[in-house]
């Protein structure tokens, strides 16, 4: 059973499940922070933890199960957040890196099914850091879900002349944030902030969101 943590106006029109990175939870300062601005930009936001990071907040250290075994997992997860559906909402799934990239492996499916409307990737992994050569772009190539995928500029899992050379489905649209790192975090010197970058990450998501079809 997947439990939510919800944050957002019960009647918004898009209704966002963001699922967490790898290594932290969904309540995670970061997490908090991204639903709080989505929230008060007038989404509804419901975030929720894999298995084996639910294992670890009850004291069960497990490692991070591989994006291809947690797809099960993200599906469960629409199943439920489409029972609390209103009438007029529409669905977009994503997350925060390996999130996002479990997202992004059952999004077509669940798009070709009806289920959803969209696919939001913050801080997609296009690679592990360090190691180009390990691609995890292949199901993006066909992908015809509408995909918003927001990346920092300095991020190390794709920079933009990675990202430029990896012939991304034409539904994917990349907006690329100032001097930002995985976190979209930019250095000082770079004059922009995490929070304006948050903020602007924010609000392209409300714009994608907006534009997307009606509801499925």
């Amino acid at each position: 059973m997947t439990v939510f943590l919800t944050a957002g106006p019960v009647r918004a029109r898009t209704c966002l499940i963001l699922a967490p990175g790898a290594g932290a939870p969904a309540t995670s300062p970061w997490m908090e922070r991204v639903s709080d601005l989505l929230s008060d930009a007038g989404l509804r936001v419901l975030r929720f933890d894999f298995a084996y990071m639910a294992a670890r907040a009850a004291g069960v250290r497990r490692p991070p199960s591989r994006a291809e075994a947690l797809v099960s997992e993200y599906e469960a997860a629409v199943e439920a957040a489409r029972a609390e559906l209103r009438s007029g909402q529409r669905l977009v799934v994503g997350g925060k890196s390996l999130g996002g990239r479990v997202a992004s492996l059952a999004a077509q499916s669940l798009f070709d099914r009806r289920q959803i409307s969209g696919l939001v990737c913050l801080g997609y992994p296009f690679h592990p850091p360090e190691k180009p050569e390990q691609l995890r772009t292949r199901h993006l190539a066909a992908l015809t879900c509408p995909t918003l995928i927001l990346q920092g500029e300095r991020d190390p899992f794709g920079v933009p002349s990675e990202v430029a050379g990896y012939g991304l489905a034409p539904a994917i649209a990349v907006h690329w944030l100032r001097d930002g790192d995985h976190d979209l975090k930019p250095r000082k010197s770079s004059g922009a902030t995490l929070e304006s970058n948050l903020s602007e990450a924010v609000g392209t998501i409300v714009g994608f969101a907006d534009g997307l079809d009606q509801p499925r």
